[in-house]
């Protein structure tokens, strides 16, 4: 049995999708971050850093956080969705990081200025914007000769739908990226996707 420590963002998704996707049995823990309750002590002892996601695995007493290392964790304990051949292997971690250094930071920097900064700072705006499109087309170039982003569905699939979903929230299109929006499309079909997008209720 895995505890899921989270909230409906983004990243939390992203271990609620995976979870599905393995079929793993799971109980969800609702860290709801507009009240706080990241810094209650109980939680900072799972996760130093205060954020969600975080699981624990009561078979192995295990305690992660980061969702690329989830993601990473929860694949290699049920051998799903993280190819063993080394050049394929090396490639999904190749595109996990990249999610994680570019997609996650920048996408999430364009949503705080565009919808939550207490001042409206044109620059930032723009900037973060015109990066968030920029990693748009290194997806869209990425999936013009392969159906998922590594040719089969990995987990660098799963860490990176969630912050693509996000484009309607963010006020934006993937119509100008058309191999991205298939891949979206794509993705979005998988009853274990809709499931964790929905994680906790």
């Amino acid at each position: 049995m895995i505890d899921l420590y989270t909230f409906t963002t983004p990243n939390g998704r992203k271990a609620s999708i995976m979870l599905e996707e393995i079929d793993l049995p799971y109980e969800v823990h609702k860290i709801d971050i507009t009240k706080g309750e990241q810094f209650a002590p109980e939680f900072v002892e799972i996760n130093p850093n205060s954020k969600i996601p975080a699981i624990r695995d009561r078979d192995t007493n295990l305690t992660i956080f980061e969702s690329g290392a989830i993601l990473i964790y929860l694949a290699e304990k049920t051998h799903k969705f993280f190819p063993t051949e080394s050049k394929q292997r090396y490639q999904v971690l190749e595109w996990v990081m990249f999610q994680m250094a570019s997609i996650g930071p920048m996408f999430g920097q364009y949503n705080h200025f565009y919808h939550f900064a207490s001042e409206k700072i044109p620059y930032a705006i723009e900037r973060y914007k015109k990066e968030t499109l920029r990693l748009y087309g290194v997806l869209d170039k990425q999936l013009a000769n392969c159906e998922y982003i590594c040719k089969d569905y990995t987990i660098a699939d799963i860490i990176t739908y969630p912050w693509i979903a996000a484009y309607d929230f963010m006020e934006l299109t993937l119509d100008n990226h058309l191999n991205l929006k298939r891949w979206y499309e794509t993705v979005s079909q998988r009853p274990a996707v809709q499931k964790g997008m929905n994680v906790p209720s």
